[in-house]
C-alpha cells in the first residue's frame, strides 16, 4: 500500500439530527461513528473538509485508516459513506476496527491492464464491457491490496473473465466465490462486438407490400362489380 491516511476525530455527545445539522453548518464537520472489536460503539465528528480530501482518493476505501481521539488511536476500515444527494457534501460516515488476527470484507476497485492493446480490440474492432468495477474480498488487515488487477491482453471478442479467472494476492478470497453457489461465479468484463449499422428498408418493403394489397383489393372489387352486372 502506498498511502497512508490518518483523520483527527473528536468524541460527540451532543447526539440527534439536529445536532448532527448544527455541526455540518455551524462548526464544518461531520457525524461518523465507529465500532466493531470489543468495545462498545463511540460517536464521534470528523472535519469536512479532511474526509472530503481523503474520498477523493480511491484507495481510501480499501486502506487501513488511523483515528486519532484524542490521545488514542483506532485502526479502521471505511464501511459506509452517506453523501449529499445532490451537492458535493460528505453528510455521515462509518468506521470499523480491525485486528490484526481477524479477517475483513472490504470492496477492493478493479484496475483494467491493456485495454487499448487488448486482441479483440486492436485487431478485432470489439468493445469492452466492465460488468463490475470492483469486487469484494476477505483476507486479513496485513494482507489488504488496494487494487485488484485484471489483465484484457489476450482477450478476443466473445471471451469473458470470471470472478475464478482473476489472479488474486496471497491471502485474499473472493467472497462470493467462498460462498460457492449456482451465480457466485459473476463475470467481470467481457470483450463485444461492435454494433452493426442497421440500414432501415422496412418502410419501403411495406409501402409495397401495401400498395400490392390494395391494388389486388382494388382488383377484387373490381371483379366483383363485374359478377353484379
Amino acid at each position: 500500500m502506498s498511502d497512508a491516511f490518518e483523520l483527527e476525530a473528536k468524541v460527540r455527545t451532543d447526539l440527534g439530527k439536529g445536532a448532527s445539522r448544527r455541526l455540518r453548518r455551524l462548526n464544518n464537520e461531520i457525524p461518523a461513528i465507529i465500532y466493531g472489536g470489543d468495545l462498545d460503539p463511540m460517536a464521534i465528528t470528523l472535519s469536512h473538509d479532511a474526509i472530503s480530501h481523503a474520498v477523493e482518493n480511491e484507495a481510501f476505501f480499501s486502506h487501513i485508516i488511523t483515528l486519532k481521539v484524542g490521545k488514542d488511536s483506532e485502526q479502521v476500515i471505511i464501511k459506509d459513506l452517506q453523501r449529499h444527494p445532490a451537492k458535493p457534501f460528505v453528510l455521515h460516515a462509518d468506521f470499523q476496527r480491525i485486528r490484526a488476527d481477524e479477517e475483513i470484507t472490504v470492496n477492493v476497485p478493479i484496475h483494467f491492464l491493456n485495454e487499448e492493446k487488448c486482441k479483440g480490440v486492436r485487431l478485432e474492432g470489439g468493445l469492452i464491457n466492465r460488468i463490475l468495477t470492483e469486487v469484494e474480498i476477505s483476507c486479513l488487515p496485513g494482507k489488504l491490496p488496494e487494487y485488484i488487477e485484471v489483465d484484457l491482453l489476450e482477450l478476443s471478442i466473445g471471451d469473458a473473465l470470471h470472478l475464478s479467472d482473476i489472479n488474486y494476492p496471497e491471502g485474499v478470497t473472493s467472497l462470493a466465490l467462498s460462498h460457492g453457489g449456482e451465480d457466485a461465479d459473476t463475470i467481470v468484463v467481457a470483450v463485444m462486438a461492435p454494433m452493426a449499422e442497421e440500414v432501415d428498408e422496412a418502410p419501403e418493403a411495406e409501402t409495397g407490400e401495401a400498395g400490392d394489397e390494395a391494388e389486388a383489393e382494388d382488383k377484387d372489387e373490381g371483379d366483383d362489380e363485374s359478377d353484379k352486372d
